[in-house]
C-alpha cells in the first residue's frame, strides 16, 4: 500500500467523517465547560492569593502549584478510578470536567496573578484617594485593566485545554481522538487519526493565529 492509502486514504476518511464530528461536538462542549468553570474559578482563587489572609493565600498557593504540577492524565485517573473507593463515584463526563476544570484553574489563577500584579499600584492609591472602596476598585479600576493584559495567555491556555480533552479518551469519553481510535480500528486503517488530527488543525489554528495578533497589538500599544 502507498503512503497516500495507508495514511489519506479519502474513502476512510468520508466514512469515518461523522463519528469525528460527533466527537469532536463532544470535544468542543468539553473544552467550553471546563474553560468555562475553570476561569472564573481561577479569578477567585488569584484575588484570595494576593489579597486573602495569609493562611488562605497558602492554601491558594498550594492549589495552584499542585494542579500545576500534577499531569492532567494523573489528576482525570485519580477522580475516575480512585474516588469510588471513597464512595464518590463520577460519570466520564463528570470526572472529565472536574479535571480539567482544576488544572484550568490553577493556570487562570497564575494568569489573572499576573495581570492584577502588573498595574501599577497608583491605580489603587488613586481609587483609595477618591474614596472607593476596595472591591469597587477591583471591579471597575484593576480588573478591566488586567483583562486585557490577561487575554492573549489565557486564550492560548485556552488552546492547551482543548488538547487537553484528548486525555478524556481514557475514561471511555467518545470525544474526537477516541472517535478517530475507534474509526482506525475499524477499518484497519490509521487515516481517521489524519482525520482528527485536521479537525483540530482547522479549530485551533484561528486560536493560536489570534493570540499572536493579540500580542502583537498589545506591544505597538505599549510601545506608544
Amino acid at each position: 500500500m502507498s503512503l497516500i492509502d495507508t495514511f489519506f486514504n479519502p474513502d476512510v476518511i468520508m466514512s469515518s467523517l461523522p463519528a469525528l464530528l460527533r466527537g469532536f461536538l463532544n470535544t468542543l462542549l468539553l473544552g467550553i465547560l471546563s474553560i468555562g468553570i475553570g476561569i472564573p474559578i481561577g479569578l477567585v482563587i488569584s484575588l484570595l492569593r494576593l489579597y486573602a489572609p495569609k493562611p488562605v493565600r497558602w492554601l491558594a498557593v498550594g492549589y495552584t502549584d499542585i494542579f500545576r504540577a500534577l499531569p492532567v492524565l494523573v489528576v482525570l485517573i485519580l477522580i475516575y478510578y480512585a474516588l469510588p473507593f471513597l464512595g464518590i463515584r463520577l460519570s466520564s463526563w463528570a470526572s472529565a470536567v472536574t479535571a480539567f476544570a482544576f488544572i484550568m484553574s490553577a493556570y487562570s489563577a497564575e494568569v489573572f496573578r499576573s495581570g492584577i500584579e502588573s498595574i501599577p499600584k497608583g491605580q489603587f492609591e488613586a481609587s483609595q484617594a477618591l474614596g472607593l472602596p476596595f472591591l469597587l476598585t477591583l471591579r471597575k479600576v484593576v480588573l478591566p485593566q488586567a483583562i486585557r493584559v490577561v487575554i492573549p495567555p489565557m486564550t492560548s491556555n485556552c488552546v492547551s485545554m482543548f488538547k487537553d480533552t484528548s486525555l478524556a479518551s481514557t475514561v471511555a469519553l467518545p470525544e474526537l481522538l477516541k472517535e478517530a481510535t475507534n474509526a482506525q480500528s475499524l477499518y484497519a486503517n490509521p487515516s481517521p487519526l489524519i482525520g482528527a488530527a485536521l479537525v483540530y488543525l482547522i479549530f485551533l489554528w484561528p486560536m493560536v493565529r489570534l493570540v499572536s495578533l493579540l500580542e502583537d497589538r498589545f506591544k505597538t500599544e505599549k510601545a506608544r
